[in-house]
């Protein structure tokens, strides 16, 4: 893998300033993101599950991945990463490896409770916050992407959606498959700690 990206400017002053403005701690608050999986027996939230999004063609890319990153001017210190598949779009499988997060283009916390009736097993529910995170992330095949990561909650305006959008070399997944009641799928959460 290349060298970690440089943040883009301005970045960290905009995550300070978001993070201030919604009443969040912002002295160096770390950030942890994660594709998450729901058992709908137990209500557990826990880190592994799978996310997708689509192009043009309706081929599809699918992640399984968590990272964190710090609030920190001038370091951002990022981590992160995960798995990726890629289908065309009869279904068929076109590629897969890991991929690994080398920089934050933007976050921004947005309203919104988690469901009370489910078991925050990542970490402390206090600090669950619904939120769209944009990053850089680099494939192991050698293309380049962006992962974006947004997450819907109770009380989330619905111009927020659930999910991720991806983009890898030219190709942009840009239309999400949408979380489904019942499908242990296409979910996410944010904690800011």
């Amino acid at each position: 893998m290349r060298g970690k990206r440089l943040i883009v400017l301005g970045v960290t002053v905009a995550l300070l300033l978001l993070v201030v403005g919604s009443g969040v701690q912002a002295a160096h608050s770390t950030v942890r993101w994660d594709i998450i999986s729901l058992n709908f027996s137990t209500r557990n939230v826990t880190p592994g599950g799978i996310a997708s999004a689509r192009a043009n063609d309706n081929s599809k890319i699918t992640l399984v991945g968590a990272g964190t990153f710090r609030i920190k001017p001038g370091n951002p210190q990022v981590t992160g990463g995960g798995r990726w598949i890629t289908f065309n779009s009869a279904g068929v499988e076109t590629g897969r490896g890991t991929y690994e997060v080398t920089g934050v283009v933007r976050f921004d916390i947005a309203p919104g409770t988690p469901n009370p009736l489910n078991n925050d097993r990542i970490g402390n529910p206090a600090e669950a916050h619904a939120g769209l995170l944009k990053l850089t992330i680099e494939f192991s095949d050698g293309s380049d992407g962006t992962l974006t990561v947004s997450c819907h909650l109770v009380g989330t305006p619905d111009s927020v959606f659930e999910g991720i959008t991806v983009s890898k070399g030219f190709v942009d997944y840009w239309n999400r498959e949408a979380d489904a009641p019942g499908v242990d799928a296409n979910r996410t959460l944010f904690h800011v700690s």
